[in-house]
């Protein structure tokens, strides 16, 4: 799956990392909605960081489509839960 994080560029990540991924998105998910600030902020690096980690980056002139967009680094609480479906942001697969 190509998943793009906004302002950064795309990675390629193989399907069966999705599961440690999730785990990552769930605590995210709960958090938004408790409008928890700090852990959002930690959980939400932490799931971007994991995605570079276990991606392959792909070329910045690559025009592959995005499976998958995640929100900028800087995204706000409040972006992030606008941008939040009952799967989080990153949807079972």
């Amino acid at each position: 799956m190509i998943v793009r994080i906004m302002g950064e560029g795309q990675v390629k990540l193989a399907d069966g990392h999705f599961a440690e991924l999730n785990k990552l998105d769930d605590e995210l998910l709960t958090e938004v909605r408790d409008g928890d600030g700090d852990g959002f902020r930690r959980t939400f690096h932490a799931l971007l960081a994991k995605v570079r980690e276990l991606g392959e980056p792909l070329p910045d002139d690559s025009l592959e489509p995005s499976e998958l967009i995640l929100p900028a680094p800087d995204a706000t609480l409040e972006e992030v839960r606008e941008l939040l479906n009952d799967d989080g942001l990153i949807p079972s697969l």
